[in-house]
């Protein structure tokens, strides 16, 4: 009986979340460790069906970084980044469109099994993503950086209820496909909808004083504290292109955005219901 209270209880207090949040759009990305980890997607695609089902709008953002890794060191093929960028060549491209295609529909079939409607998107499934090469004094191939995001799509699906999955391809004015960050992807599509929040998913707790000590965890950031912890190198390596994702949504209008471990069960329930949340949570 206890544990009934209990489960009871916790509802009670998710009630003026979702009161609060009916009908507002909610854009999560994940990256490919947690869709190496059978579970963890799994329960992150439960998360969002549940969102779905109590009247949040959630969109997804995926990408799939280590799984195009381990796919191209299985066929023999050279991999190469520079700047977290992954040099992409056309062979390369097919992979990373070959292996986001794949996942996309995986995730597809599986929210749908799990109870919501949900369509795949992209560059070049949908033509939601409109790109242009990524300038840069390093040749990088076919690494894009979006141009536009084309909303009404979007907007239609998610009046009928549909979850909109959607991989980080973007497609040129020649037709060109161009790979792009996912993370930057989702703060651009978070920024077109004017979405209430963004969750970045990762595989650590959110940003810390002390990455070694979870107890340093930085519950809430503003946009003007995070050049000094750069500096300091509170704010390092993968962590940074994050960080600059949310800048650019909240500078574009979203909300609220946040930085949270993908692997904890419950992880986005966790965020957006209970009144504690978990991770770090950056506003303007």
């Amino acid at each position: 009986m206890k544990r009934a209270i209990e489960k009871a209880d916790i509802l009670i207090e998710a009630l003026p979340y979702i009161k609060k949040f009916q009908h507002k759009v909610m854009v999560i990305k994940c990256g490919g460790r947690q869709l190496m980890r059978k579970d963890t997607i799994n329960n992150i695609l439960r998360d969002i069906v549940f969102m779905n089902c109590v009247g949040l709008n959630p969109v997804l953002v995926h990408g799939g970084g280590p799984i195009i890794t381990e796919k191209m060191r299985k066929l023999g093929q050279k991999i190469k980044f520079h700047h977290g960028h992954r040099v992409t060549d056309q062979e390369t491209l097919k992979i990373v469109a070959g292996e986001l295609d794949r996942l996309n529909q995986e995730m597809v079939k599986k929210i749908t099994q799990f109870g919501a409607k949900a369509k795949g998107l992209s560059g070049n499934a949908g033509k939601v993503i409109k790109a242009k090469r990524l300038e840069s004094k390093q040749e990088l191939g076919f690494v894009g950086k979006v141009d536009s995001i084309q909303g009404e799509s979007l907007k239609r699906l998610l009046s009928k209820n549909f979850v909109p999955v959607i991989s980080p391809l973007g497609i040129g004015k020649q037709g060109q496909l161009y790979n792009i960050n996912a993370d930057m992807v989702a703060a651009e599509i978070a920024a077109k909808l004017k979405a209430w929040k963004l969750v970045l998913l990762t595989d650590v707790g959110g940003i810390m004083y002390d990455q070694g000590d979870e107890n340093s965890l930085i519950s809430n950031l503003k946009v003007p504290e995070i050049a000094g912890l750069i500096k300091r190198g509170v704010i390092q390596s993968g962590m940074i292109p994050k960080v600059n994702a949310c800048i650019v949504a909240l500078k574009k209008g979203v909300k609220k955005t946040h930085i949270i471990d993908g692997s904890i069960l419950r992880s986005l329930l966790l965020e957006i219901f209970t009144d504690k949340g978990i991770g770090t949570q950056i506003i303007k």
